[in-house]
């Protein structure tokens, strides 16, 4: 029988939150905490929360089937040394946890993305672990577990510089997770395991958020108005726009890419006593970053331009 209600309680709203986050206060309590990096079905997390009640737990996963499944089985199971953050790591790792916050950090069967053209997007480069290095305390580890010789062979290479003591081996199936059953019913008995133990810190700081600049026209012309976006180090592209005349107000839907970060929102032109205010739109959920900014001041830039 399904579950007819699935409490969000464990899943962190991390963008209407302050960043970074005090791990003692987001679980009631001061605690070693453990991170896994896609955990996917949510099997080995829950099991693990519950064989460890004295340690806090945090998943991170990009997509929402794997969450909301991972919140169910939390739910069941009656955890609360639990929490769930969707998004990707790399952008996460970033901005919401301090330096040497965490004791400790696994990924289970990461995609490997084997082809050349998709290596770009592979977990666990040396830059990642840089990342990872400054937010584990001295002496925490990483667990990387995978079934890929390749991509096993690349991340002890990309590892060797990065602050860590490496070790690797050959280790039976010991984790019941959905991708090693996959791979143990065709046949695989042996998996690739790498541990990480810090022993050095690199100092990366959090990434904090931005002040956003809003700006004011004296003068907008809806039906000359053609928002143009831009490609560089940030892209961003603007969607769709509508205007309602009654209210006078504009909308236009922006998609911005920073790196692997995207956020898709909206930006609102409206009228109000002092000008034309171009802002993000009330109720848009969004990190401002120098991307968010860009797409404000490209806008901007569009909106002054059909004055000419």
């Amino acid at each position: 029988m399904k579950a007819r209600y699935i409490s969000l309680d464990p899943l962190i709203p991390w963008m209407q939150l302050s960043r970074p986050f005090d791990l003692s206060e987001l679980f009631g309590r001061d605690a070693p905490v453990e991170l896994e990096i896609g955990f996917g079905s949510g099997d080995y997390l829950v099991t693990t929360a519950k064989e460890n009640p004295t340690t806090n737990f945090i998943g991170i996963e990009l997509a929402w089937l794997s969450v909301r499944n991972a919140l169910r089985k939390i739910g069941f199971s009656g955890l609360h040394n639990v929490r769930l953050v969707q998004g990707d790591a790399r952008v996460l790792l970033r901005r919401i946890f301090q330096q040497q916050s965490l004791d400790r950090v696994y990924s289970l069967f990461p995609c490997p993305w084997p082809k050349k053209r998709h290596a770009k997007h592979r977990l666990f480069d040396a830059a990642f672990l840089k990342l990872l290095n400054s937010r584990i305390k001295l002496g925490g580890d990483i667990l990387i577990v995978t079934d890929h010789k390749d991509y096993f062979e690349w991340i002890l290479e990309q590892g060797s510089n990065c602050g860590f003591e490496l070790d690797s081996r050959l280790i039976p199936p010991v984790f019941a997770t959905k991708y090693e059953r996959k791979w143990r019913e065709q046949g695989q008995s042996e998996f690739f395991q790498i541990s990480m133990t810090k022993r050095d810190h690199i100092d990366i700081p959090v990434e904090e958020d931005i002040v956003l600049k809003t700006h004011v026209l004296d003068h907008f012309s809806p039906e000359r108005f053609q928002p143009m976006g831009g490609k560089n180090r940030v892209v961003v592209e603007f969607k769709e726009s509508m205007y309602d005349p009654l209210r006078q107000k504009a909308m236009v839907r922006a998609l911005v890419a920073e790196g692997g970060f995207v956020q898709n929102f909206w930006v609102e032109i409206v009228k109000e006593e002092k000008g034309w205010h171009i802002r993000p739109a009330k109720g848009c959920c969004l990190v401002p970053t120098v991307g968010v900014q860009k797409a404000l001041d490209l806008l901007y830039k569009s909106a002054t331009r059909e004055k000419d």
